[in-house]
């Protein structure tokens, strides 16, 4: 496969994800099978049934990790070969995926992490009164900007950098407030607040990175055996210990999206493939370079012409 492979993070998930390759592929289930045994409860119940139920935090995450993985196992078991990518990175949560993706971490503890990871971030939501702010045609300079205003009132951060005019603040509700209120003194257009558990990718994130530190440390890492790209630096990294470390920065630290996917297209790579519920990663990479040749599989039907 010559495409780079990109992973979703959360955001992506619907009610449902994954029970339609479940039901057409016994590899899917068996993913969520496995996943289901490393949680100690039904994961794909949770996603399927539980309603309203997969748009928690502690859910959302393991659920699109899973769907991802399925995904992968399902273009394997039809003859893909997913073993020549260039590339794989991982918006977020998507990180997480693309380690397992590329042999750095084992699939249970994946997606242990990503459970622990969720109650963790939902948790330091619940410390902090806090959210994110989308900044409608703004830019670094600008966010920058918006940032130190609003960190006079609290909490403020760029919190991700995803492609151009997609650039969004994170952190206490008072501080968004400041921001959005000086929004059009730096030129940004329109603000948006965003419907999340609370200010992700921001120094509220801080007991969660905590948590993880600790839950990492007791993980096993290995080196990655195609490029890898980490959201904290936007570049390549593959010491075990440095990923380890990104890992656990990395909800605190802006997610530098746009400059992971620049630098990728430096290399040379052209092709894209996003395997996973949604199709965010496809859209921002239309933002980023519209000569990329960038494609979502996100349901059965878009297994065509993937070889």
């Amino acid at each position: 496969m010559e495409a780079a492979l990109l992973f979703p993070g959360q955001g992506a998930q619907y009610a449902g994800m994954g029970k339609d390759w479940c039901e057409q592929y016994p590899v899917a289930l068996e993913t969520f099978e496995e996943a289901n045994e490393a949680l100690g409860f039904s994961l794909s119940e949770a996603c399927w049934e539980d309603g309203d139920g997969v748009h928690r935090t502690d859910i959302a995450q393991p659920g699109i990790l899973a769907t991802s993985a399925a995904i992968i196992r399902v273009l394997r078991a039809e003859g893909v070969d997913t073993g020549g990518s260039p590339y794989a990175a991982g918006l977020s949560l998507g990180e997480y995926t693309a380690l397992w993706y590329v042999g750095s971490l084992q699939f249970a503890d994946a997606i242990r992490l990503v459970r622990l990871r969720g109650e963790a971030m939902q948790a330091a939501s619940d410390t902090y009164e806090s959210s994110m702010l989308a900044l409608t045609g703004g830019n670094e300079e600008q966010a920058i900007e918006l940032a130190a205003i609003g960190s006079k009132h609290g909490i403020c951060a760029v919190a991700n950098l995803n492609a151009p005019g997609q650039v969004i603040l994170s952190g206490e509700i008072a501080a968004l407030d400041a921001a959005a209120a000086a929004a059009k003194d730096v030129g940004v257009r329109r603000t948006r607040r965003l419907m999340v558990a609370g200010g992700f990718h921001s120094d509220c994130m801080a007991p969660a990175q905590e948590r993880l530190e600790t839950a990492l440390a007791e993980v096993e890492i290995r080196s990655p055996e195609l490029p890898f790209a980490t959201n904290v630096t936007g570049r390549e990294v593959s010491d075990p210990t440095e990923i380890r470390g990104f890992l656990a920065r990395q909800v605190c630290s802006p997610v530098r999206w746009e400059e992971s996917m620049r630098n990728v297209l430096a290399k040379g790579v052209r092709k894209f493939l996003e395997p996973g519920p949604g199709k965010v990663l496809t859209g921002l990479m239309g933002r980023i370079d519209a000569d990329a040749e960038v494609r979502s599989i996100a349901t059965p039907l878009d297994l065509e012409d993937t070889n």
